[in-house]
């Protein structure tokens, strides 16, 4: 416990000729939809199997140290959506802080359906805790017969002591004395409830001394405990050494509960937090309570203050606890802090991944789709983004990143994400409609102008141009599925379609309006970029709808050329 992220389209056509291997290898993306969706280059990537199941969903990481302040605070429906597991809570009549009693606060945690441990140490005033052997024992009896007469049904656990490496006194006489008084005076009076310790902090170097204490004594707890409170990179360490103690002195494995985690300068910030959820949910850990640092009622800092409003970390785990099903599988890059926990639900259409703490081009890359009957040829994608704004600062909810169809190859997608290491992120796969058939106007984000015909004109061979956003019936187009991922967009003023001069394949080859001949460019594929923006793929030539030296002017003419990361490549729908 601590209290208190192309093919350039307007360079002159001479100049891209040392770049004809690169047109054919985007073409042959584009024809085959299998690569297209890779750009950019991700420098790391998290990798979620669809096909292998992990454990069942439990939402092991949702709880909290004095999560919860009153029967009332927070308000359930800041709870409830996280789908807390457990919460870590005061002695009833405790006086280590000034609300929070395991008791009080049972009827909430029941509510949200999660279950509360009773911290008995924390029945002190003090740190460390102003304990007496004089009234100890007289406690336990108390704190065991009010939790029977309650009448709760949520209890998770009886938590003996809380950080002994800080807190016990030498005056007092040895730890494991005390422990095995305690948890034999325990069972004097409640024979069935897990009993939980010994809840050492980052420090459990002594693991093994209690442990073999614990054997030869018959008091080997039902639930070992500890903190992780320094970084998650230490996480998988600490449960393999205490999983080889446990085979090494014949302990039957015992659940893990993490009663507090994440340090300081990490609570409130959804990135930093991920790569705690994903480890808990990797190695096994039963249960795992966000850390109280700053103020109890605030759900482990996941709100401004205590009964606060939702900081930038609350949508993180909102996302978290909206999981259902399945966990998944995920491997995290050796060589960066990216990391992710992913879902399967039980109905088999929807696959959540929650991932973070990467910086710059990142990329999640879901395999085994082939596995799931509900997903085709693509899938629909859809990533959020829950800001970082500090602990203090509230946030109203996430945004939307990026939402669009991808192709799936060989049971694979890839969505690259350009992230911000402090930011948290959703990634929503979904089954594909089919198309993005509907009629929009279409934006280039470099100027900003929509995608027209020059003069207005609706004749067949009229060149395509962009223009000032307007409501004018030849700034409206209309996609229709041609099938294979890709689409014919036709124009409404002239019912023509978007092609290619002459069905060219060179870049710089202009874009115009013509009749619909089956052609081959006539037909386009739409490959999501980051922050809702498409590529626009001439299936003919393989190159990418841009603009004349990407120029920003009104009247700028509209062409192809390779893909050489510019921004005038990229094109929003705007539904009309």
């Amino acid at each position: 416990m601590r209290g208190c992220a192309h093919l350039h389209p307007g360079r002159p056509l001479g100049r891209a000729l040392g770049c004809a291997a690169t047109a054919l290898a985007v073409a042959a993306a584009a024809l085959t939809g299998t690569a297209a969706q890779a750009a950019p280059t991700a420098s790391a990537t998290l990798v979620v199997n669809a096909g292998q199941v992990l454990r069942p969903v439990t939402h092991v990481a949702s709880g909290s140290l004095y999560g919860l302040a009153t029967a009332t605070v927070p308000s359930d429906s800041l709870v409830e959506p996280l789908k807390p597991n457990t919460f870590v809570q005061m002695a009833a009549g405790g006086k280590q802080q000034a609300a929070g009693d395991v008791l009080v606060v049972a009827p909430e945690a029941a509510r949200a359906g999660a279950k509360v441990v009773n911290r008995l140490s924390d029945y002190y005033a003090g740190w460390p805790y102003q304990f007496s052997w004089n009234n100890w024992l007289s406690v336990v009896d108390q704190q065991i017969q009010k939790t029977q007469a309650s009448g709760i049904t949520n209890l998770a656990a009886y938590e003996l002591w809380n950080e002994s490496d800080n807190t016990w006194l030498s005056s007092n006489g040895t730890f494991n004395d005390f422990w095995v008084k305690t948890y034999n005076e325990v069972r004097k009076l409640d024979r069935s409830t897990p009993i939980q310790g010994p809840s050492f902090s980052d420090n459990i170097s002594d693991m093994q001394n209690f442990l073999q204490n614990a054997v030869a004594t018959n008091t080997v707890p039902d639930i070992i405990s500890w903190h992780e409170l320094i970084s998650s990179s230490k996480i998988a360490g600490d449960v393999a050494k205490v999983t080889d103690i446990e085979k090494s002195l014949g302990i039957t494995p015992r659940p893990i509960a993490i009663e507090e985690y994440a340090s300081p300068s990490e609570v409130g910030i959804p990135g930093k937090l991920v790569g705690y959820v994903a480890k808990f949910e990797r190695l096994g850990v039963h249960d795992a309570e966000l850390a109280f640092w700053n103020g109890y009622g605030a759900l482990g800092d996941l709100l401004t203050g205590t009964g606060g409003s939702p900081n930038g970390a609350y949508w993180l785990y909102k996302w978290y606890g909206a999981m259902s099903g399945n966990m998944l599988t995920t491997t995290p890059p050796a060589s960066t802090g990216l990391d992710g926990a992913a879902s399967l639900n039980s109905a088999r259409n929807q696959i959540d991944v929650i991932f973070g703490d990467g910086a710059g081009d990142s990329a999640v890359t879901v395999n085994g789709l082939g596995s799931l009957s509900a997903f085709g040829s693509s899938v629909h994608v859809k990533v959020e983004d829950t800001p970082s704004r500090g602990r203090t600062t509230a946030v109203s909810g996430p945004s939307t990143v990026f939402e669009g169809d991808y192709p799936v190859s060989n049971g694979s997608v890839t969505v690259p994400v350009t992230t911000n290491a402090s930011d948290g992120y959703h990634l929503v796969i979904t089954p594909s409609s089919g198309s993005a058939a509907g009629t929009y106007q279409i934006l280039n984000k470099n100027s900003g102008l929509a995608l027209g015909t020059a003069g207005g004109g609706t004749g067949q061979g009229t060149l395509v141009d962009q223009e000032t956003p307007s409501t004018s019936a030849t700034q409206t187009w209309t996609l229709a599925s041609a099938g294979s991922g890709l689409y014919k967009i036709r124009n409404q003023a002239s019912g023509l379609l978007l092609g290619i001069t002459n069905a060219g394949t060179s870049n710089g080859a202009t874009a115009l309006i013509w009749g619909d001949n089956g052609t081959a460019d006539h037909l386009w594929q739409l490959v999501p970029d980051t922050g809702g923006y498409y590529k626009i793929v001439n299936s003919n030539s393989g190159l990418l709808l841009g603009v004349t030296n990407a120029s920003t002017d009104s009247g700028a003419q509209v062409l192809q050329w390779e893909d050489n990361g510019t921004a005038d490549h990229l094109w929003r729908l705007a539904t009309r």
